[in-house]
Formats: structure tokens, C-alpha cells, sequence
């Protein structure tokens, strides 16, 4: 039986992994890794990749920057978060604004130390980075366009902190990072979607408040087709192995989420477009492994 103390730790605990969205995090982790075996650096062996320090140092920055990240966001957004999401809302407010930001200048100095690691180049990669996610949570995000082509650009990045380690500069990564770049980019306009009341109380000037539904949902229309060209060179011009089934399969569900789009007008209906989106990502994470299924046995 816990004691009363004992389940109030508990409870500021999962307050903390819900205000950083810990599960977030590592997907990213995993991603990092996944991409850096399959993707950046194909021929080096495996445990080369896995226990380099340098890889570890860089993944953990990510992991401490994004992590801040959430939390700066989630201090702007507290009030726009009790009308959009008032059960997380209500939990994430058992930690108070004074502790979330001492959490958040000690995981930015973390990540800078961390960096410091790998390279001076590192450290300024990750002070911008960090800067940037400042900025866009104070400021960029209340504009229509500009917040959504930012936060998309910031979802990826940490991609590029590897990609800049293995001087990798083939084609097919460019390709990839587009599709990526779409996908996340269709993900956030449907969150703004899904988000649209609280953003027009609290005068968030998002694509849907600015200019309505109707063309918020052209516009994903517009970026789901815009997937088709890297889904196409993918299949047909690089080498994805069993990767093909994801593509296919994520072809698909975004013609469903096209269908239910069009159809949509209630939170709820959103809500179900944007775990739609939340599910080709987390797949394509995974399926990454598809590549080449051999890989983990002939890396070794």
C-alpha cells in the first residue's frame, strides 16, 4: 500500500512525463537510432553505430532540448490548453510554472554540456535549436503559415543533428526528410483543426482561425497529394526493401483521412484524423527495420 507522500511523488511524476510527453521522446530516440543503422550510415557495422559515444551524446541532447522544449511550450499554452485539453490540462498544473521552468533552463543547459561532447559545431546547432523552439512557442506560433512551416521544421531537426555527424549528404536522405516533412507538416494543421476553439479565444491567428476550415482542409488535400512524389521516387527509384509495405499501406490511410476530412466537423472527428497521421509516423519509425531485414545479421 503506498503511502499518501509516496503517491504524491507519483503524481508530480507523471505530471513531469506528461508535461515533456516522455513517450514522444523516445519515438524520437528510437527513430535516431533506427535512421542512423538503416539510413546515415548503411555500411558501418552495427555495434559501431549502437556504442558510439558521440551518437549517444547527440541523441540525449535531442532527447533534453525536446524535452524543454515541451515544457516552454506548455507554459505559453496553459491557458489555450484548459479549453482544448482540460484532463492533461489539470494534471500538467500539479507541477507549478516556477518548477516546469527551473526544469526547463537546467534540460537546456544539460543539452549544451551534452553537445559539448560531440563538438563546438554541436553545441551551436543545439543553441539554435533551442532558441528556435523559444521562439516559436512564444511568438511564431500564434501566425498562420509561419508557426506551422516552423514547427514543422523543428519536429525534424533532430534528424539533421545525425545527419550532420555522418556527412551523409545521398539523395535518398533528402527524400526521406521530405515525406517526413509533409506528413508533419499535415499533422500540425490538423492539430490546429482539432485545436480551433481555444486558439480563437486565446487569439491565436492559426491557418483555421485566419482563413476557416474550408481551406485548412484544401490545404491538407494539397500536401497529402504532394506525399505521392517522394512515396513514388521511394518505390520506384531508391532501394526501401520491405519498406514498400509501409508506403503502400500509408498511401492508403491518407486517402481514408482524405475521405473522413472532408466529412469532418466536430473536435472529435479531428481528433481522429490526427491519430491517423500520429499512426503512419509511429509506423514509419518502426518500419524502418524494413529496409533491410537482414541488417542486424550481417552488421554484426
Amino acid at each position: 500500500m503506498l503511502s499518501r507522500k509516496q503517491k504524491y511523488f507519483l503524481l508530480k511524476f507523471f505530471s513531469m512525463l506528461s508535461v515533456v510527453r516522455g513517450y514522444n521522446i523516445l519515438l524520437i530516440v528510437i527513430a535516431q537510432y533506427l535512421a542512423s543503422i538503416y539510413i546515415l550510415s548503411p555500411d558501418l557495422p552495427l555495434m559501431d553505430v549502437i556504442f558510439d559515444i558521440n551518437i549517444l551524446m547527440l541523441v540525449l541532447a535531442t532527447a533534453a532540448t525536446i524535452a524543454s522544449g515541451y515544457i516552454i511550450n506548455s507554459f505559453y499554452d496553459s491557458e489555450k490548453d484548459l479549453i482544448n485539453r482540460p484532463i492533461k490540462s489539470k494534471l500538467d498544473r500539479l507541477i507549478s510554472q516556477n518548477t516546469k521552468l527551473s526544469f526547463y533552463f537546467v534540460l537546456n543547459f544539460l543539452a549544451v554540456i551534452l553537445a559539448s561532447y560531440v563538438s563546438f559545431r554541436a553545441v551551436v546547432f543545439f543553441s539554435v535549436y533551442i532558441f528556435g523552439i523559444w521562439f516559436y512557442s512564444h511568438k511564431l506560433k500564434k501566425l498562420p503559415f509561419v508557426g506551422n512551416l516552423t514547427s514543422a521544421i523543428l519536429t525534424i531537426t533532430p534528424f539533421f543533428a545525425i545527419f550532420m555527424y555522418y556527412k551523409n549528404f545521398e539523395s535518398v536522405i533528402f527524400v526521406h526528410a521530405t515525406y517526413l516533412f509533409l506528413i508533419v507538416s499535415m499533422r500540425e494543421l490538423t492539430k490546429d483543426l482539432e485545436n480551433i476553439k481555444g486558439d480563437f479565444v486565446q487569439d491565436y491567428q492559426t491557418i483555421p482561425v485566419t482563413y476557416g476550415e474550408n481551406i485548412s482542409k484544401l490545404m491538407l488535400t494539397v500536401l497529402a497529394i504532394f506525399t505521392l512524389l517522394p512515396t513514388y521516387l521511394l518505390l520506384f527509384y531508391y532501394t526501401v526493401g520491405y519498406m514498400y509495405i509501409f508506403f503502400y499501406t500509408a498511401t492508403a490511410l491518407l486517402i481514408l483521412f482524405l475521405i473522413l476530412l472532408w466529412r469532418s466537423k466536430t473536435k472529435m472527428h479531428y481528433l481522429i484524423l490526427h491519430n491517423i497521421l500520429k499512426f503512419i509516423l509511429l509506423a514509419g519509425v518502426f518500419c524502418i527495420l524494413l529496409i533491410d531485414v537482414s541488417v542486424i545479421l550481417k552488421r554484426i
